[in-house]
């Protein structure tokens, strides 16, 4: 009886040595898998989007450049024409916040600025992918990045009390002039975020429009942003 004993015991001694050792590996792969996933979790911190309303002051080297029509030259007196200006406008943004210090995500902005109280106007229109730095400590966050893409600049002439126009490049006479060119940009911008609730924040930032080209976007300057974000 006491041989079986020592039989029964030297046969399951090395199956319960495995055992253990597997349901150790086990043990320590789950544990790893439980990582991995805080460490997956941990990549993705949040999101969030909302709208801003901006206000900046835009110039250019003189009214041609302003308003961007060479049919101008020569035409009108310079010294009668603006050639900076109040802008005002809105636009949007959606974000992704990685590792709890990085924004990724898109923008789009419409800024108009007012001239001459008879109707003439620029307008800029753009969006891109942005992408931000920011950090702080509990519900306050400053932000350093930019944004990259493209828009649009739409230019409207009118002449001072509905006066006609002639031309420079030919005899045609006109009572306003407009035109639309495209542009590509770069858009660094700072600024300084603040928690209201654990979803709902408010954020100011200032930003300088910058081009590829210079003549395409054209006014251009410093803008001050004030707006609201939501999400988790």
């Amino acid at each position: 009886m006491r041989r079986l004993v020592h039989i029964t015991i030297a046969l399951l001694l090395p199956l319960c040595l495995i055992a253990q050792e597997q349901e150790s590996v086990l043990s320590d792969t789950q544990t790893t898998q439980t990582d991995t996933k805080k460490e997956k979790r941990k990549i993705f911190t949040g999101f969030s989007g909302g709208m801003m309303v901006h206000a900046g002051y835009a110039f250019a080297g003189s009214p041609h450049e302003l308003f961007g029509n060479s049919s101008l030259d020569g035409a009108i007196n310079e010294s009668d024409l603006p050639h900076d200006g109040v802008t005002l406008g809105i636009g949007g943004a959606a974000r992704v916040h990685l590792i709890d210090h990085i924004h990724v995500g898109m923008e789009g902005f419409v800024s108009t600025m007012p001239l001459m109280r008879n109707g003439s106007s620029v307008r800029a229109g753009w969006g891109g992918a942005l992408l931000d730095y920011f950090f702080g400590i509990g519900k306050a966050k400053m932000f350093l990045g930019g944004t990259i893409g493209g828009g649009s600049m739409k230019r409207l002439y009118v002449p001072s009390n509905d006066e006609t126009v002639t031309s420079t490049e030919s005899n045609l006479k006109f009572n306003a002039t407009y035109r639309q060119t495209g542009f590509g940009f770069i858009d660094p911008y700072i600024g300084f975020e603040f928690n209201i609730t654990k979803r709902i924040s408010v954020l100011t930032r200032v930003d300088y429009l910058l081009p590829f080209n210079k003549k395409l976007i054209t006014p251009t300057g410093p803008r001050l942003y004030l707006g609201f974000m939501f999400g988790h």
